[in-house]
Parts: structure tokens; C-alpha cells; sequence
């Protein structure tokens, strides 16, 4: 299969020194991609700014803003058997980059706009592909991915705490497509990735 995977954050810049972000590392979609290449699929990385090396095999465009990672994702996914969406992408942007260094206030009020929906971007487009997405949640887990499931058409979703952040286990949420759901309590990033492809697998 050709299989799209994001990965990382974006930056979202308010002039050429300051962003806004997250502490995604990038390191959940690199394993993905990773373990994909191992069991023979042909991986396209999307990836924003990391530190990680891409895994061998992988065909790879780094990008930094959500608007440059949904160009990235529009461009490559109608080639694509699959999307594994785990970039974790600024849901807002400032409503304007200023072109010189904004100079130091006592308050500042900075006026945001959101970004584009990339998977329900990639939803209208969409034809036989097989769409996995994931959900960060803090409470009503399944609730919430439930709804980002049928509101972006996903084939499955996979929905995890702050934790997965870090390096720490965290308890996750494997929801499918036909409504069954897997509970984890502690579950590694390098266990997730094993995981989605014993989904990948059990399309054949």
C-alpha cells in the first residue's frame, strides 16, 4: 500500500522570532512510519519541525505551518491508499504575521483565526482511501472521538491524554469504524504503532 503519514507539530508564526505551538515531538508518526516500511508499504512523512531522523525508506517533506502541511497532505493523498493523521497541528493561527520583530509591551492582546480542518479538508476529496485519524483529549474520551469520527469520516480514530506527549505511557482509546472500541489503561507509543498495523493488516 502507499501510505501518507503527518507527524509533529506546526508553528504558527507572529512575526519572524515568535510562534505559537505544541510539545508534539513528531516521534508517534515517525514510529508509524517506520514499522509501515518494515512490513513492505511504500511511506510518503509529511512531518513539521522535529528533531528526529526519518526512518530509512521513507520519502519525506517537512514543513512548518498548518497551511503548508495541508498543501503537503492535498497534494500527496490522492495517491495514497491511506492517511494515518497524527500531526498534532495548531488549530489557530495570529491573523497576522508582522514582518519585523514585534517590539516588547507591558499587555498584548493577540487576535487568533483559526486554521484549516485538514482531515475534513481531505474528506472532500476523498474516495476509497482508508482515513486514520488521532484526538488528544483531557476528558470524555470516547465521546470526543466519537464526534471527530463522524464529523471527519474517519476509518478510526485513536484518542489519548497530554501524556502522549511525553515519553510516558498513556491510556488510549482505539475506536473504529464500526463502532468497537479498544481501552488501553498504559500504552507506549512504539505499542500504538504495532497496533495500527495490526489494523493495516486486517484490511487485506
Amino acid at each position: 500500500m502507499k501510505i501518507l503519514v503527518s507527524a509533529g507539530p506546526t508553528r504558527e508564526y507572529m512575526d519572524p522570532v515568535r510562534f505559537i505551538s505544541n510539545p508534539s515531538t513528531g516521534r508517534m508518526g515517525y514510529l508509524i512510519a517506520e514499522e509501515c516500511v518494515k512490513n513492505g508499504h511504500e511511506v510518503t512523512l509529511v512531518s513539521g519541525p522535529t528533531h528526529l531522523e526519518p526512518p530509512k525508506g521513507v520519502k519525506i517533506f517537512h514543513v512548518e505551518t498548518a497551511i503548508q502541511m495541508l498543501e503537503a497532505i492535498l497534494s500527496a493523498f490522492p495517491k495514497s491508499h491511506m492517511l494515518i493523521m497524527t500531526a498534532a497541528v495548531s488549530d489557530w493561527k495570529p491573523h497576522k504575521k508582522n514582518s519585523q520583530k514585534i517590539k516588547q509591551k507591558n499587555t498584548w492582546k493577540l487576535k487568533l483565526i483559526p486554521n484549516p480542518d485538514i482531515l475534513k479538508e481531505v474528506a472532500r476529496i476523498r474516495k476509497q482511501q482508508i482515513v486514520i485519524g488521532f484526538a488528544l483529549e483531557t476528558d470524555n474520551m470516547i465521546r470526543n472521538a466519537e464526534k471527530k469520527m463522524k464529523e471527519k469520516k474517519l476509518d478510526l480514530i485513536v484518542a489519548d491524554t497530554p501524556d502522549f506527549f511525553t515519553e510516558k505511557p498513556s491510556r488510549t482509546i482505539f475506536v473504529h469504524g464500526d463502532g468497537r472500541i479498544e481501552k488501553f489503561r498504559r500504552m507506549k507509543k512504539e505499542d500504538v504503532a504495532r497496533k495500527i498495523i495490526e489494523f493495516i493488516r486486517g484490511l487485506k
